[in-house]
């Protein structure tokens, strides 16, 4: 009676699961797209003061984090920004812990989305695997049930249950390497914030000498 509850769900289960994993695929591209154009704008800014930082670290020039500090459009611009204006109301005590919680509230939005694609990457393969387990039994369900059935009958069966794990797999690489490129992406910004905190606690220093 369970085996029967089993087979009946089976009929139906392997073309849900291509449904399941077509829609996650629609969900995992649409995420890739607001990543990779959201990600590309934050480190094309990040290039450009990491440069900037270079120049100023290679010249020797402390006070240029006044100068860095004006461009807005920066994560790194907007941190020195609170970093100068903590400095002149409160002094350098702290100053580190400031960085610290600007750094906490901004890594979430660059990595949003993320961990749905970490998620999308390592389960939509056993997905699609689910989805040819159960229409391998349904092929085999099939041929026992049905006396016209024969080998080309179950063939049919077993290729068509393979659509699913191949699914799977399609949907699951790009998740994957987007999700290792997106990471690579946000690791190379907060490496950057830690180096113009660095910078600006510098500048601090000599303010205060």
């Amino acid at each position: 009676m369970l085996n029967d509850k089993i087979f009946g769900i089976a009929n139906v289960a392997d073309q849900a699961v291509l449904y399941v994993l077509i829609l996650l695929s629609i969900l995992s591209i649409g995420m890739i797209l607001e990543r990779f154009f959201a990600l590309r704008k934050v480190s094309n800014e990040s290039r450009l003061m990491r440069s900037r930082v270079r120049m100023a670290l290679q010249s020797n020039s402390i006070d240029e984090v006044e100068s860095l500090a004006k461009n807005p459009d920066a994560l790194e611009g907007r941190a020195l920004t609170l970093g100068l204006r903590y400095i002149k109301e409160n002094g350098t005590d702290g100053l580190a812990e400031v960085f610290n919680v600007f750094v906490a509230t901004e890594r979430p939005e660059l990595e949003r989305y993320l961990n749905f694609l970490a998620t999308i990457g390592s389960n939509a393969p056993y997905v699609g695997l689910l989805g040819t387990v159960l229409g391998i039994m349904k092929a085999f369900h099939d041929l026992a049930t049905t006396t016209e059935a024969g080998q080309q009958t179950v063939m049919a069966g077993i290729s068509s249950s393979l659509v699913a794990t191949a699914t799977g797999l399609f949907v699951a690489i790009p998740a994957v390497i987007f999700y290792n490129y997106f990471q690579r992406q946000v690791r190379g910004i907060l490496m950057n914030l830690d180096g113009v905190k660095e910078l600006c606690l510098a500048y601090a220093k000599r303010k205060v000498k």
